[in-house]
Parts: C-alpha cells; structure tokens; sequence
C-alpha cells in the first residue's frame, strides 16, 4: 500500500503551469529520484508532499502516523543554535521521552515509554547525532549564523538523517558535500529503511541510490522504473517515438489544411466528418506539449596562451600551523583539464592560487605562462549583483556583445540561456538557485577567456545544461581547473586529477575520477598484500599509480632489517599456479597498456566522426579490460600471499 498518494494535483504561478493534472505515489522502501529542468516546479512538489505548501487543486493522501522530514534547498536554521544543538532537533521527540523515562515521575506510564523510546532508538540519541555530525565534518560546537550555507545544508541534512522518519525528503542534497561524505550518504540511503523522494542533478548518485526515477516534464509527472541509467535508454526511445508521432501529424494537418482551403467544387464536396477531423487535429496541435528549448553554450577561447601554463616544484604553504600544501609539483600545459578533489577546507582554492600565481608559495618556485587570460566561476555567486538586471549583468553598457569573434544582441544571448527577454530587466534576486547558475555561466561565456575555473559549477544546474556543458568544455582549446564533486562531470571532462590524500599532501593522477579510485584501490590492494608476506611485494610498477611507482626503493639492507619476524611455513604452491603467478604482472601490465591506448582514443573527440561500431567496440573493450585487470589483480593476490 502507498505511503502517500497525490492526485490531479495542479499549481501554476501566473501563466506557467508547474503540475498540470499530475499524480503520484510513493511506496513503502522506495528511493524515487526527482528529475527536471530548472524552475519547473520540482521543489515546489516536494513542499506540497511535505506540507508546507497547497497545490491550486488535487488531493494529497497520507498514511496515518506517517512521518516526514524535508531538507530544503536553503533551510532554515536558528542562527544562535550550536550546531549539536540544531542537529539535535531531529530527535527532539526521542530526547524528551527519555528525559521524562528518567524523570520517574508516578503520573507516566514508564512501560510504554520506554516501549516508545526503544521503537525511536531512543537510548542513543547522542551517539547517533555525533556519529552523523563526524560523517559530515561538521564541529558541534560551532554557532550556526556564521556558517556558510553550504555548511548549513549540511546541517539540515544531518538534522533529518537522526530523525529517521518514515519518508525522507532531500532537495539537492549533494550539493557541497565532498566525495567522501556523498559516498556515504549514498550507503546510508540504500540501507535506509524508509523511503526517500530525492530531488539532484548528479547522475553517479541517482545511479547508486535510486530505485525509480519520475520525471517533471512541462507539468505533467512520468515515471520510470530503475536508476539514472535506465531512465536515460528509455527516455531516447520515448523522445524518437514522440519525435516520428508529431512529424506525421503536423504533415496530416498540413495536408487537411491545403485540403480545405481548395476551391469552390472542392468544398461543396467535402465530407463533415473530414471537417471535423481537421478540427480536431487543430486542437491537438494547440495543445501538445512542444518540448522546452536548450541552452545554447558558445564559449571564446580567446588568445593562445603559452604552451606551459603553470610549473610548480616543490612548493609549500601554510597558515600558521596548518600546511594547506607540501612538497608539491606539476607541471600543467595548455589544453589540460585538470580535476581538483578534497575534502571541503582541505585547499583546493589555496592550491588554485598557487597554480595561478595569485598567491606566492611560502617555499618552492611557481612559474605561470604567457598570455593568461583567466575566467573564474564562483559557487557562492558572489560575484553576482543581486539588484543588478539579467541584461546589464551580461553586458553593463551596451546592447550588444562581442563573442567568437561575432557580435550579439544581449537579448539573443539571454536567450540562449533560456531567460525570456521579458525578464532581461528583472532583477537577479528573483533568479531561483539554478538560473543564477546559469546567468553566472553566461556571463562567463560573454568574455573571451584561455582558463577557465570552474568551482562547482554542476550545482543547481538541471541535467540537460549539465550535458551541454560537459561537451563544450570537452571540445575548448584553453586550460579547465574544475572544482567538483560531481563525479560523472568530472569523468566526461577531465583529462588528469590532483588529488589531498592527507594534510598538506596532494598528487596528481592522469585521467579521471574513475581511474585515481582504481590506480588508488589497486595500490591499496597490493600494499595489503605485501603486508600480509612480511616483505616488500614483487609489485611491478604498471599496476602502482604514476606517483607510487616513480618512487624511490628501499636499499636491500634497510628492507632486510625492517623486516619482522618470519611468517608460519606457506603451502607449496601448484606447478600451474606458480606458472599462473610468474605471468600475471606481464598480463596485467599488457592489459593496462592496452587500456590508456583505448582511454586515449576514446578521449579524442576526433575519435567520434568515424564508423559508429567502431566507436561501440572501443567503448565495449575498454569496459572489459576493467574487469579482466581487476580479475587479474585479486588472482595475484590470492596466488602472492597463499
């Protein structure tokens, strides 16, 4: 049975209709993502399920007792609360049970308050608030008004995981969290034992986590059964079909219509039912849903800069008694997209800085190309002038704008952000989360730029614009510095990571999120293994990350006497097994050259012009080296430590 069910549920906000008609239901252990473009009423559904708002018309149906906790895109927080204090309202109920079961006064049934509290897992009230404050790096004893408000959502999510509610609402809810804490959050939902209606654009995470995915989509809520991926094959054949159904009707009604506009001896012979078929094809054209446009992304280059457009070595900086960075050094060369992972207040704008040379090392040399011109994306908007207009925001001045070497009406260029040109004079301020997203974008792309910045520029934006702009940024001739935790982003544009792998201590990895997690497992996995022998591993160095294996050896005789006891006698292996060990780092070692070969060809956009098999195939065996390598390496390390 349905936890809760809405129905002819509709709300418009002037003229634009955000649910026309629509219906929904969520069942019992259902993790259900809801997808959309920006602005077309997402959040205000999740409100009308919460309570908090009414639709214009509908019926929204509830289990009795059911209970509900919402984490809004800006919550709202009481400033002078410590932030144990404001997480701790999650469990307020289960806190004030178990102060009156404490109490022991004479009036209380303390048998069915103590049943109460052992259904809340009342008892641990404090242990599970520190626990989910310690997975979102967030200090107890901070007041809230001075956070930022990335932190402060952090904040409202933890207050709503401790109260492990029946159904839980999250709006956007990676937005800020560092990868650690999303891969948390995703484990967390799947072992969740309620159910959750979730509203986010990052795709690795709807993949990992949801169940079904509804869609928004000009009113009207459609659904479909699955993760993110699922939802993606289907939605492509739905739009050809769509696609091939409105093409026939707009040539039947093209045809009906130079049918009834002939001439005199035609119309007195026409058929009445033929006349009101025409009608009737008319209505259905009035009232089809046209699909809304997309953002259309131009960006300019500018001039080319140098080939080095930054060389770091060894270089060191701290802040009093914190190292932000140690001993680092790159070297980054014009056309690199480079991924900066850490924690949040790990440095990675610090370390920005440094690359840029906007901020001198406290030792080491930094070296910046020639000819740098450096566009920054911020993700707190603060470059963003609330009382400003949308079209002096583009273009202070002027009406028009200069861009690949073009000029353009600021109008047009609104456009084709998708802002109306009757919102050209409206302020900022009445731009939702999302559209700030996308005016701070457009008037990046207005002004020629070599480098470009991005400090999570995924939040907020709906999946289309996300996917337009993985592919822009993929085909731009300049240097990306991307800040993101958005990981399937940061797999389709970047061609190298730097990543903090302690204090201080940060390493660059080539190609992509996906590949630091396998070359960092893969290390991790044969360090075990060589711990477990009581030695130092055969290891060889094509299955160690680049930084690992440059590293320097251990003279024999320091490995000698850092050895510790020897371990108990080991079975003899087998003559096959032993044959099977001596090959295996050879293999591996093939495997993984055969696999940059494929990662460079699939990285090369080129790659895509040829024969459309040839490009499946790639894809194909690049997907089955993964798996053959990893197979390789936990036989290796079944056969090494036997």
């Amino acid at each position: 049975m349905a936890l809760l069910t809405l129905s002819n549920a509709h709300l418009a906000y002037g003229h634009v209709a955000l649910l026309d008609n629509a219906a929904f239901s969520l069942e019992p252990a259902e993790r259900v993502g809801l997808i959309g473009r920006n602005g077309t009423g997402k959040s205000s559904l999740l409100k009308i399920i919460a309570g908090l708002e009414k639709p214009d018309d509908g019926t929204l149906q509830l289990q009795g007792g059911l209970r509900l906790a919402l984490v809004a895109q800006e919550p709202l927080l009481d400033p002078d609360a410590s932030v144990f204090e404001a997480v701790s309202l999650g469990v307020a109920e289960a806190k004030a049970l178990r102060e009156r079961y404490e109490a022991h006064d004479p009036s209380d049934d303390l048998d069915a308050i103590q049943t109460r509290i052992e259904a809340m897992d009342g008892w641990t009230w404090e242990q599970r608030v520190t626990e989910t404050l310690e997975r979102l790096q967030l200090a107890p004893d901070a007041k809230v008004g001075p956070l930022s408000g990335g932190t402060k959502k952090r904040v409202a999510l933890a207050q709503a995981l401790v109260a492990a509610p029946d159904v839980l609402l999250l709006d956007e809810p990676t937005n800020h969290l560092d990868l650690d804490a999303i891969r948390w959050l995703e484990e967390l939902l799947k072992a969740y034992r309620g159910s959750v209606l979730l509203i986010t654009h990052d795709r690795a995470f709807l993949d990992a986590v949801a169940t079904r995915i509804v869609e928004l989509d000009r009113g009207v809520l459609r659904s479909y059964p699955g993760n993110f991926a699922a939802y993606e094959a289907t939605k492509q054949r739905e739009l050809a079909d769509e696609a091939l159904f409105t093409a026939r009707q707009d040539k039947l009604l093209a045809q009906e219509e130079v049918w009834v506009r002939q001439g005199v001896e035609a119309r007195r012979t026409r058929s009445v039912a033929r006349i009101k078929r025409l009608d009737a094809l008319r209505q259905q054209r009035v009232e089809r849903r046209n699909s809304i446009g997309r953002v259309s992304l131009e960006l300019d280059a500018g001039a080319r800069s140098g080939k080095i457009v930054a060389e770091l070595e060894k270089v060191n900086k701290a802040f009093g008694d914190k190292a932000v960075v140690r001993d680092f050094s790159a070297t980054i060369l014009r056309g690199d997209k480079v991924g900066l992972i850490g924690a949040n207040g790990a440095g990675k704008t610090t370390l920005l800085r440094l690359i840029l040379g906007t901020l001198a090392p406290d030792s080491g040399t930094v070296r910046t190309g020639a000819n740098l011109q450096v566009a920054y994306f911020d993700q707190m908007r603060e470059a963003l002038n609330l009382d400003a207009t949308l079209a002096d925001t583009i273009s202070p001045g002027s009406e028009w704008i200069e861009i690949a070497g073009g000029r353009k009406h600021v109008m047009s260029y609104l456009g084709d952000f998708l802002f109306a040109p009757a919102r050209a004079n409206s302020p900022v301020r009445s731009l939702s989360g999302g559209e700030r997203n996308r005016l701070l974008l457009a008037r990046l792309f207005a002004r020629p730029a070599n480098v470009l910045v991005l400090d999570e520029p995924t939040n907020d934006l709906d999946i289309d614009t996300l996917e337009l702009l993985e592919e822009l940024l993929q085909t731009y001739a300049g240097t990306v510095f991307l800040v993101s935790h958005d990981r399937r982003f940061l797999d389709n544009v970047v061609t190298s990571t730097i990543v903090n792998e302690g204090p201080g201590r940060w390493r660059e990895y080539e190609g992509s999120v996906e590949d630091w997690l396998l070359q960092s497992e893969r290390a991790r996995v044969l360090q075990a293994a060589a711990a477990k022998r009581g030695a130092v591993a055969p290891v060889p160095a094509a299955v160690l990350p680049a930084a690992t294996s440059t590293a320097p050896r251990a003279a024999p005789g320091a490995v000698a006497a850092a050895a510790p006891k020897p371990a108990p006698a080991k079975r003899k292996l087998a003559y096959k097994e032993q044959r099977e060990l001596d090959i295996l780092p050879q293999r591996i070692e093939t495997l993984e050259a055969e696999q940059q070969q494929l990662l460079a060809q699939l990285g090369d956009a080129g790659f895509y012009s040829g024969p459309a098999r040839q490009v499946a195939e790639a894809q194909a065996r690049a997907t089955q080296i993964e798996e053959e390598l990893l197979a390789a390496m936990e036989r290796w390390e079944a056969l090494a430590s036997a």
